[in-house]
């Protein structure tokens, strides 16, 4: 059989079945076992994706937790400062309020003894200036007593007391 311009029908169905055969064998051969790998790839990709948006999900909230237990922390820090403080200054105001007590405990038994000291030394002053007042009168009587001389203050008292009378009576 000769075919105008040389084309044999013969080879061009061989050539024809050796495309279909090459392609269902590339088909069964590559294609498939490629295309599921490429398949399961993807599935492991999207679970993996899933996974991660999970996990970043869970990770914001535990975030989110996280500040907020570190602003409770520290408020409850804060507010564990001022109540020391507080207590510090409760206690600092007790010792002071205590001590102004006590020192004034001290001033007023200072005070007390000091006056009673007062008292006491004026009294042996008193006392000391008395026996030295009659010591000394003793003394100047002891030296002057005489009958005369005291016949004479008698006679000066009398007309002492006599005179301002006396000087009353000029006046009215």
């Amino acid at each position: 059989m000769n075919a105008p311009l040389n084309i044999d029908i013969v080879q061009i169905l061989l050539h024809m079945l050796n495309l279909v055969i090459l392609t269902g064998g590339l088909t069964l051969i590559l294609y498939r076992p490629v295309s599921a790998f490429l398949r399961g790839r993807r599935e492991h990709y999207e679970i993996i994706e899933k996974e991660t948006a999970e996990k970043a999900a869970e990770c914001d909230k535990l975030k989110a937790e996280y500040e907020e237990k570190l602003e409770n922390a520290e408020k409850m820090y804060e507010e564990r400062i001022k109540s020391a403080q507080r207590d510090a200054a409760d206690t600092a105001g007790r010792y002071i309020a205590e001590a102004k007590e006590k020192a004034d405990a001290l001033i007023r038994s200072a005070e007390d003894e000091a006056e009673s000291r007062k008292k006491h030394i004026l009294e042996s002053a008193q006392t000391e200036i008395g026996e030295l007042v009659l010591s000394a009168a003793q003394k100047l009587l002891a030296d002057t007593a005489d009958p005369e001389t005291d016949s004479a203050l008698y006679d000066r008292f009398i007309s002492t007391v006599d005179a301002p009378e006396q000087k009353d009576e000029e006046n009215e």
